[in-house]
């Protein structure tokens, strides 16, 4: 069952940028809820909630800049939408923040540079940062009960390979952020600290038995 409720959140969200006056977030806001139309997570939720529930994290952790949320609220839609770059009815900046988010193994490449790759990528774009960071949290937040125990571990494991250390870079290449950064890092090792020691718990009982 869905915590979040996507149309109080999109009508936040809506009245916000309004009142804001962000461009780029009213346009983004619209088209994501267009093209995630039917789509659905792993949970079997909307997929729009995705989007709208990191905007709103966005939100809350202070961050007012528009082609930030932008960049949120569009940061799947290429890959998840079969949606042109182009398509996306924002600017340039925005549509390169989400051509970042976007990974790809290219020829000649084994999985493991391509993420190193990536997220050296992303980390030269503040907002593709903010996005993958604010992205993982959500993710991590959402994986139980929903992973496998195998996607489980693979998925804390590069956590810990890329994404923290994407977000230690990001304290030097961003100094702006270091609050934003804090709560991030703070709620991302929290939650893949506690599911880590869940499933070391159940693995010893298991034994035990």
């Amino acid at each position: 069952m869905c915590v979040f409720n996507a149309e109080k959140m999109y009508t936040y969200i809506r009245g916000f940028a309004s009142g804001a006056n962000m461009p780029e977030t009213l346009k983004a806001l619209a088209f994501a809820r267009q093209k995630h139309e039917g789509q659905k997570r792993k949970s079997g939720d909307p997929y729009i909630i995705h989007p709208l529930t990191m905007a709103c994290n966005a939100l809350s952790l202070g961050i007012r800049d528009d082609e930030v949320i932008a960049t949120i609220l569009l940061h799947d839609v290429c890959e998840d939408c079969d949606v042109g770059l182009q398509e996306l009815p924002v600017n340039d900046r925005v549509r390169h923040s989400v051509d970042l988010m976007t990974f790809q193994v290219m020829s000649g490449e084994t999985k493991e540079i391509a993420k190193n790759r990536y997220y050296n990528m992303i980390l030269k774009n503040r907002a593709a940062t903010i996005t993958k960071l604010i992205d993982r949290c959500h993710n991590v937040s959402s994986m139980a009960g929903t992973f496998s125990k195998e996607k489980l571990v693979a998925y804390i494991d590069e956590t810990r390979q890329y994404v923290l250390p994407l977000l230690r870079k990001a304290k030097d290449a961003y100094p702006e952020d270091a609050s934003i950064l804090f709560a991030l890092k703070y709620h991302m090792t929290s939650v893949v600290d506690s599911i880590e020691a869940t499933m070391q718990v159940y693995e010893n009982q298991t034994s035990v038995t």
